[in-house]
């Protein structure tokens, strides 16, 4: 079984189609029918956010953390529990490729570190998309860390012990346990995934706090994209 985990904070506006590409990727013929079991994390939500996954018919666990690395982990601890070999995890404003399960298990790894595409720019100014994309690996051999486009087998996840109760860069503290252990890590830009430019982000200090000191012409090299295996992200 494959086990999908997606935290959710009041995300009403985006969740929908969020949930519709994950479930067209569920859906993928070269996955040969294998169970894929989706579970959206409700992490405080007020807002229609639960209705909309009972509308999808996707799983849905309710948390009262606001804290996203308890979310990925109460996600990934339920479907652990079902069985799961392999978890994949994006983020609740992003849209994943058609075949982004295919192209995360295809690469035969312990952990896979994909990377993020951005379509909608009009909420920042021209520059910004300029910085981005001048400083942005968006290939192979890369060393980003995104939430929003990350796969990790049951023992590589159990062996890193599993995501920390972090409100930022959870993801980051596991690829640097894991990367610190020796896991075979691809770090890859096959499987696809679009995220939002939003400036409306939900966490500070996240991609979102990322793209706004790019607008504001602030320093950026705070945001911790490559992965220190000495590092202590608390």
């Amino acid at each position: 079984m494959i086990g999908i985990v997606i935290p959710v904070h009041n995300e009403e506006l985006r969740l929908e189609a969020c949930l519709d590409a994950v479930i067209s990727a569920a859906r993928h013929p070269r996955l040969c029918n294998e169970v894929v079991k989706i579970v959206a994390v409700l992490d405080d939500c007020v807002d229609q956010s639960a209705h909309i996954a009972r509308t999808c018919c996707v799983e849905a666990l309710s948390i009262d953390a606001r804290n996203v690395g308890a979310a990925r982990a109460a996600g990934a601890d339920y479907l652990l529990a079902c069985g799961a070999r392999w978890l994949a995890f994006t983020d609740a404003d992003t849209v994943v490729a058609e075949d982004w399960l295919v192209a995360q298990l295809a690469l035969d790894a312990d952990l896979v570190c994909g990377t993020i595409a951005i379509e909608e720019w009009s909420l920042h100014a021209s520059g910004v998309r300029r910085e981005f994309e001048a400083s942005y690996c968006d290939r192979d051999g890369h060393r980003h860390i995104h939430g929003a486009n990350l796969g990790v087998s049951a023992q590589a996840y159990a062996l890193a012990g599993g995501f920390r109760p972090l409100k930022v860069h959870e993801d980051v503290a596991l690829v640097n346990t894991l990367v610190a252990r020796g896991a075979r890590v691809a770090w890859t830009a096959a499987p696809r995934v679009i995220t939002s430019a939003r400036r409306d982000f939900k966490i500070d200090g996240g991609f979102g706090t990322f793209l706004a000191a790019l607008q504001g012409g602030a320093e950026t090299s705070h945001m911790p994209l490559t992965p220190d295996p000495a590092a202590d992200i608390s």
